[in-house]
């Protein structure tokens, strides 16, 4: 910034002559000096106004018509405008940039060889250095993280001291499927797993859920000094290994169970991969053990980003302290059947100990155990702990708004060579997005907000790379960040399906009916036609966490699932597993990569209107509406807890968590002290009508084309505009609670968190939640005044 100063300060001044000759009297030029001084400021305030009413509305307001004389060169921006081509061209170039083939050489690329976290730096340049060829400027941001690296392993089965069994911890490598033979491919093994050689009786466990674990201390099955066995399904894998250590286990084991794959198994007569859609045996499901509830991001660095120098915390009551590995169902058999007739059977126990097991299928009767003292299993599990760099990706387009920015991003690092689904189905539509925005830029194009490409590194672990990024640019995140858009798994099948904050969902379902869908069973099909236009609540499990339990950010992630409907099921998805291939992808989760493409195009189209709409294109009353709702249904939850009638869904969902006889508080004062919120919501809802009213007036307005001599109405739009821009951008910070939920205050969202015990899931208001299942009332009514005064504060925030 240039200074300007007076000549007398240059030293211009000259001592004056003397001299006789007579001075008349100075001219009086105005009248008075007031006169004077409001000419002036009504000169500057001229030259001020005609920045604000010419050049700041051109750049705002959208571009209806190209103003190009033949002439111009089609690549430059037209003079005093803010971009060259029109949003209409710009979603024409989204839409028919994208192609299949395209997103095929990315998918192949990113499958080719191993990436773990903190590996293969070959594929960040290259993801960098391809986002430059696109026309997008990127960088790197590293960040020092504490992670490990599996150095050896073993499962064996013992008679005394005889070797039963000896487990392979290997998936089979398929002719058909190239990348599962490469010698450099990925060890079976979890993220966070402790290392140790424990040597002990064996207890199989269910689904490791913590009411499962209640069922056996009920039949007096004790863990201590035991190995747990346990399926994956129903809650996040690291909690099952939490309850286990809590009740003394030595070890534990998880395999995945192909009674939990639906109708497409082989006892139903469905061939096994790669044969066929049915899970292949040797199939091993890798993943993290991090306690990811408590709070994601590097463990010793809680609540800051994991940069060169920082203090680092102790790991403890962040991640397992004992031995786990998972395993195949091959490997699993043996084990099952050793506890054939040993201790309860699964039938003697209840409903949720049967499900999905088949009872006697390939031998096994599901019995608990523990083993006799005399078998044994020993588990050994070596791990390299490590302080690394992680590097995120990071690609920008500046905009006219450097105070209003959307930042869209997936996660590259897998467990495995593959990931053809998780994450690089996701990468390679990034990349096709990028590059279609790339396409735009060289047209002239230039965004109205500032985007922000994120390709995270250590989400696999624990969501690391963006938890990092969010920590550390935290101040920034507040101030201007709009929205997250995330895409973790773009498509492993043809099922749409989202999860997001209200605010996000009007938007999706405006964009889903532009996007044609692949499957033309009837020609002209959107993917809103075909979808069932269900948008799930906010849990974990990917990169959106950080943004919306940490930041404030409203967020939503998108993809194509399976399709369980079809006769003979879905297509399993092996994930985490090797077979999650190129292979497996082209073959039976996307053959001709048409899903990509479908993914592409919602993403970059949802992104293009959260950046080029001059009014953000959020809605407050969807919100509103939507918290309504929760409320009424923690409010069932509590009178089901009074009256103690539960559903089949409650009752499920009970089983990943404490069971609590003892009451604290009062349950008829928090019943009373729900009208609270009702009052609060209802008060929100009618403030987000009158504020989404007004945006859609101004929305309107901003799509006219006013005159350049109405150049105040002009001033009036913008400001108005900004302001109630403003007010979009801030409404989901008025949900953040400083002091964070009780026991993990890393998560700092009152609405949104993901379950305590369950780890993916969402829960809503969860503080509220949790106190009610713990039946302590008065920490509840705690909670009803905290989320009171936040409907209170996003109420004022729109008014």
């Amino acid at each position: 910034m240039g200074r300007i100063y007076d000549d007398k300060m240059a030293n211009n001044e000259r001592t004056p002559l003397i001299t006789t000759v007579a001075v008349a009297p100075p001219r009086q030029r105005y009248s008075h000096n007031v006169t004077r001084r409001f000419c002036t400021v009504a000169l500057g305030s001229t030259m001020v106004a005609v920045m604000i009413f010419f050049i700041i509305p051109m750049a705002l307001l959208p571009v209806h018509h190209r103003h190009r004389r033949p002439h111009d060169h089609p690549s430059v921006p037209i003079p005093g405008g803010r971009s060259a081509i029109s949003f209409d061209e710009l979603k024409t170039i989204l839409l028919e940039t994208p192609k299949e083939e395209k997103a095929q050489e990315w998918s192949k690329y990113y499958t080719s060889g191993p990436h773990l976290a903190g590996q293969n730096y070959s594929q960040v340049v290259w993801t960098q250095e391809k986002w430059e060829e696109f026309g997008v400027k990127a960088t790197v941001a590293a960040y020092d993280t504490y992670i490990n690296y599996p150095l050896g392993h073993r499962l064996a089965m013992y008679d005394g001291t005889k070797l039963k069994f000896e487990a392979s911890l290997e998936e089979d490598v398929l002719e058909e499927d190239p990348t599962t033979g490469l010698t450099n491919r990925v060890p079976t093994f979890h993220g966070y797993s402790a290392s140790g050689n424990v040597t002990a009786p064996f207890v199989y466990v269910n689904y490791g859920t913590y009411q499962d674990y209640e069922d056996l201390i009920a039949k007096n099955i004790s863990l201590k000094g035991k190995i747990a066995i346990a399926r994956y399904g129903g809650i996040f894998r690291g909690l099952k290994i939490k309850r286990a250590q809590e009740l003394g286990a030595v070890g534990c084991i998880l395999y995945s169970d192909p009674g939990d794959d639906g109708k497409a198994t082989e006892e139903n007569g469905v061939e096994l991969y790669p044969e066929g859609i049915a899970r292949n045996p040797s199939s091993v499901q890798r993943g993290s053990t991090q306690f990811l509830s408590v709070a994601p991001g590097d463990p010793t660095t809680p609540g800051y980003p994991s940069l060169p120098g920082v203090p680092r915390e102790p790991v403890e009551g962040a991640i397992p302290s004992i031995p786990s590995i998972p395993i195949s169902y091959v490997d699993a058999l043996p084990i099952l059947k050793a506890l054939n007739g040993i201790g309860p059977s699964a039938k003697d126990l209840n409903k949720y100990w049967q499900r999905n097991t088949g009872l006697g299928y390939k031998g096994v009767e599901y019995n608990i155990g523990p083993s006799p003292d005399n078998i044994v299993l020993n588990l050994v599990n070596e791990q390299n702990y490590t302080t690394t760099p992680l590097w995120n990706v990071i690609g920008v387009i500046n905009g006219t708004l450097a105070d209003e920015v959307i930042v869209i991003g997936n996660h590259r690092d897998a467990w495995i060579a593959g990931g053809a689904g998780d994450p690089n189905s996701g990468s390679a539509c990034l990349n096709e997005v990028v590059r279609s925005f790339g396409e735009a830029l060289a047209k002239g194009w230039k965004p109205l907000r500032t985007l922000v490409f994120a390709s995270w590194d250590g989400e696999e672990y624990g969501l690391i790379g963006s938890t990092e990024w969010v920590e550390q640019y935290i101040p920034w995140l507040a101030h201007a960040n709009v929205a997250y858009v995330n895409v973790d798994v773009a498509t492993t099948g043809p099922i749409f399906g989202a999860s997001a904050s209200p605010l996000m969902n009007k938007l999706l379902y405006e964009v889903a009916g532009q996007v044609q869908s692949p499957n033309q069973t009837v020609p002209g099909q959107t993917i809103l036609d075909l979808w069932d236009k269900s948008i799930s609540t906010m849990g974990s499990g990917s990169d959106f966490t950080a943004f919306q339990d940490f930041a404030g950010v409203p967020s939503i992630d998108l993809g194509f699932g399976p399709d369980d409907s079809a006769p003979h099921g879905a297509p399993v998805y092996h994930y985490h597993s090797n077979y999650d291939s190129y292979h497996w992808m082209n073959t039976y989760g996307d053959p001709g990569f048409h899903y990509h493409i479908a993914m592409t195009k919602i993403w970059s189209l949802y992104t293009a209107k959260l950046v080029e709409a001059p009014v953000i294109p959020l809605n407050a009353t969807d919100y509103a509406i939507a918290l309504k709702g929760y409320i009424a249904n923690v409010e069932d939850k509590l009178d089901a807890s009074i009256a103690g009638i539960y559903s089949e869904n409650d009752q499920l969902e009970a089983r990943a968590r404490p069971m609590v006889i003892e009451t604290k508080g009062s349950p008829s004062k928090l019943k009373h002290g729900f009208s609270k919120l009702h009052k609060a919501v209802a008060r929100l809802t009618t403030a987000s009508i009158a504020h989404d009213a007004w945006a859609a007036d101004l929305a309107a307005q901003a799509g006219d084309n006013i005159p350049w001599w109405r150049w105040f109405s002009k001033l009036r739009l913008i400001y108005n505009i900004r302001k109630v821009n403003s007010k979009y951008k801030y409404i989901e910070r008025q949900f953040l609670y400083k002091e964070g939920l009780d026991g993990r205050s890393w998560f700092k969202h009152v609405v949104f968190a993901p379950g305590l015990w369950t780890g993916y899931a969402g829960a809503v208001f969860p503080g509220l939640v949790e106190s009610i299942d713990d039946k302590d009332f008065g920490n509840a009514l705690k909670w009803v005044d905290i989320i009171e005064d936040c409907l209170v504060k996003a109420r004022k925030s729109l008014e």
